[in-house]
């Protein structure tokens, strides 16, 4: 009797173990299907992130085009034309101008007609401008074409990067960002190196092509669903939020806090640009507009405008040196782009910051030695290894970087009067930095540079001091650390 039950007792404990042991299994297995299954669903569904990223950025190409007409077209302008040099001056100078109000309207134009209204109108105004360059038969025409440009310009360098951070994942926000600057390098390197081959006339043309793809792109992509929560277009907001983050995604939590974002919001009341100035938005206003003074007036402009100039200045053939530059500043900012959301916002700044101090550093003892002539022969190179360390260094973070940082850092409420404002700055600083550049040259070489230096050296304590890390922050999550420091 006593082996009768033990043996039954083992045939039930068995008979127990047996479906627990192969459940356990099966449903570890299911786990692993499930994350795989997981990992592939989510490289699926930001395809329409990339393909809208990829769009937008098509206007940061234009904006490169723009920027880097100028420079391989100026002999070829002038003699066609017959301009002095104080007339084709205010022509590449009257760039920034047309910018500068692109800036003060940008923002409300991407507030009151969305992200992609203001990226059509944008896209509009490069064409004309392109047109009236190409079919110019003197100054006024090529003025009033690069004033239209500019306005492109100035309304593409605020809404680009907004929409861009309003649509992205928070893991891909920085990176896909970055990739604005990544677009203007590639536009102004296409510009400087292909210059050397087309007229300039024909050279016009070519910065209407990725206008074109963008108004084609545009009708494809989603609006950004901020945007729309944010104007009560609830059907709109849901359907743009499902089509960037998937079909089979749920998008309840990331949609929930959008929408409790925009009701607290809703309940602040609207901003004037004097409304900025009160102590609620000060940390936002002072990180946003101290990025951006110290990124122009830093020397980049100045730089970038005349590097044909600064190489004949320094005894190095300028045609050479000026593709270098071109060629370099594209892997560079693309590395800046893997790693911005790896590494952060802050230490991109504070390498570049180094960088571009020792970059000064080394261009303005090039010119001293050579204007004291002590160790000719090597004055030319040590200029151009620091050109090429400056704007390798701006490439990899003050380039991109308080872009991506801008578009982070303001409450949606006042994004569009803040933003309008800080991309204002950025290019009035351009404008006086590319003004005042020869002006500095004349004064001192040496002393142009060492200037740039200590500016560059004081945006590192800056970004020490006063700018947050935004990495791996939803907006929302950004803005209350703010409101709470």
């Amino acid at each position: 009797m006593k082996e009768d039950i033990e043996q039954s007792e083992n045939r039930v404990q068995e008979e127990i173990k047996a479906p627990l042991i192969i459940q356990t299994n099966k449903r570890l297995v299911t786990d692993e299907e499930q994350a795989e299954n997981g990992c592939c669903e989510k490289k699926q569904d930001r395809c329409m992130v990339y393909l809208s990223t990829f769009v937008a950025v098509c206007g940061s190409f234009a904006f490169g085009s723009c920027v880097g007409y100028s420079s391989p077209t100026q002999s070829a302008i002038r003699e066609d034309l017959n301009l002095s040099i104080a007339e084709f001056s205010l022509f590449g100078s009257i760039l920034t101008f047309g910018a500068m109000i692109g800036a003060i309207t940008s923002g409300p134009i991407a507030d009151y007609i969305g992200r992609k209204g203001a990226m059509r109108m944008s896209s509009a105004f490069c064409v004309a401008g392109w047109l009236a360059i190409y079919f110019a038969q003197g100054a006024l025409s090529l003025d009033i074409g690069r004033s239209a440009t500019g306005y492109g310009m100035g309304v593409f360098s605020y809404v680009v990067p907004v929409f861009i951070a309003e649509i992205a994942p928070r893991d891909l926000r920085g990176a896909l960002t970055t990739i604005n600057q990544l677009m203007i390098c590639c536009g102004v390197s296409v510009a400087f190196i292909i210059g050397t081959m087309l007229t300039w006339r024909t050279l016009a043309l070519t910065g209407i092509i990725p206008c074109a793809i963008l108004l084609f792109g545009l009708c494809i992509i989603p609006e950004s669903p901020r945007w729309l929560a944010k104007i009560g277009h609830q059907k709109e907001f849901e359907l743009a939020l499902r089509r960037l983050r998937g079909k089979d995604v749920d998008i309840s939590e990331e949609a929930a806090e959008i929408q409790d974002y925009i009701e607290t919001l809703e309940k602040l009341p609207k901003v004037n640009l004097f409304d900025l100035f009160q102590r609620r938005y000060s940390s936002s206003l002072i990180v946003g507009v101290g990025l951006m003074v110290f990124q122009q007036f830093g020397g980049i402009n100045g730089i970038c405008f005349y590097t044909g100039s600064i190489f004949e200045s320094s005894g190095f053939p300028s045609d050479i040196g000026t593709i270098i530059y071109a060629i370099i500043q594209v892997p560079i900012t693309a590395l800046g782009a893997a790693l911005i959301d790896r590494a952060g916002r802050k230490p991109l700044l504070l390498v570049s910051g180094t960088g571009l101090v020792i970059g000064c550093m080394l261009t303005g003892i090039s010119f001293y030695l050579k204007g004291h002539e002590i160790a000719i022969k090597a004055a030319p190179i040590l200029a151009v290894t620091g050109i090429l360390v400056y704007i390798g260094s701006f490439s990899v973070g003050m380039g991109a970087v308080p872009w991506v940082v801008m578009s982070e850092i303001y409450p949606i409420n006042i994004k569009g009067t803040a933003g309008s404002l800080a991309t204002l700055v950025n290019w009035f600083g351009a404008w006086a930095c590319s003004y005042t550049f020869n002006f500095l040259m004349t004064w001192n070489s040496f002393g142009t540079f060492i200037l740039y230096a200590a500016v560059n050296a004081l945006s590192i304590l800056f970004v020490i001091k006063i700018v947050p890390e935004t990495k791996g922050r939803t907006l929302e999550q950004i803005q209350a650390a703010i409101n709470a420091s």
